[in-house]
C-alpha cells in the first residue's frame, strides 16, 4: 500500500499550513520548526517545544526551499541561525524516530522479524504494518506483501539497517501488529519518504 493513500489507520487530523506552499495539510504530512532562545532553527519532530510554531511540509525540497529564501527569518520578523544541512538533518533524525518505534514495539512483543515468524503473524491477521528491506528480492518482497493485502507496506530501509533494531546483521521482513506502534511508524515514514529515496531498490509498487 502506497503510503501517501488512504490506510485503515487513518484518522481526521489537524491541518496546518505550510509556510513554503502555502497548503493545508494534515499535521502528519508535516514538520513543525521552531525558534531557539538563540534564534536557530530546530525541527519539532514531535509537535511538543514551546514557542510558535513554523510549518512545511514533509518534503526535501520544500525545506530546501524554505532555507534558500530565508523564510524563517522572514516569518518570524528578524535573522535566524539554521543549519545549512537541514534537510539531511530531518533525514536522520526521522529514521532514528521510526528505529526507536520499532525497537518499543519489538520490546513490547508488536514487532518481529525473520520469514516464517513474518508469515505465520500475516496469515494469523496480526499484520497491520509490513515492513520489507528495499535491497531484498523482489518476487519475495511481493509474496510476503500479498499475504496482508490490508496492511501497509513499508519499503524505507535497506536489510542493515533493520538488521540493527533487531540486533542482526541483516533483516528482511519485519511485521508490527495493530495499535498505536504501527499507526506512528506509518505516520513517522511517511514524512521520512519526502527526505530519503532508496536508489535501485527495486520497488513492489
Amino acid at each position: 500500500m502506497d503510503l501517501n493513500q488512504h490506510h485503515p489507520m487513518a484518522k481526521p487530523e489537524t491541518m496546518r499550513r505550510c509556510i513554503a506552499t502555502r497548503q493545508s495539510l494534515p499535521k502528519s504530512r508535516m514538520v513543525r520548526f521552531v525558534l531557539a532562545p538563540d534564534r536557530s532553527v530546530v525541527p519539532d519532530l514531535a509537535g511538543k517545544l514551546p514557542g510558535r510554531g513554523l510549518w512545511l511540509s514533509a518534503r526535501r525540497d520544500i525545506v530546501d526551499k524554505a532555507c534558500s529564501a530565508d523564510l524563517f527569518a522572514k516569518m518570524s520578523g528578524g535573522n535566524v541561525e539554521q543549519a545549512p544541512d537541514l534537510s539531511d538533518r530531518l533525514e536522520r533524525l526521522l529514521v532514528a524516530r521510526c528505529f526507536d518505534l520499532l525497537g518499543l514495539a519489538r520490546r513490547a512483543s508488536q514487532a518481529i522479524a525473520g520469514a516464517e515468524k513474518v508469515r505465520g503473524f500475516l496469515r494469523a491477521g496480526k499484520g497491520a504494518v509490513i515492513v520489507l528491506a528495499s535491497d531484498g528480492p523482489v518476487g519475495e518482497r511481493r509474496s510476503m506483501a500479498a499475504l496482508a493485502p490490508g496492511a501497509t507496506v513499508i519499503e524505507s530501509f535497506d536489510g542493515s539497517e533493520l538488521g540493527s533494531v533487531f540486533g542482526r546483521e541483516r533483516v528482511v521482513y519485519v511485521a508490527v501488529g495493530h495499535g498505536p506502534f504501527a499507526e506512528r511508524l506509518v505516520d513517522e515514514t511517511r514524512r521520512l519518504a519526502g527526505f530519503r529515496s532508496m536508489p535501485g531498490s527495486g520497488k513492489l509498487h
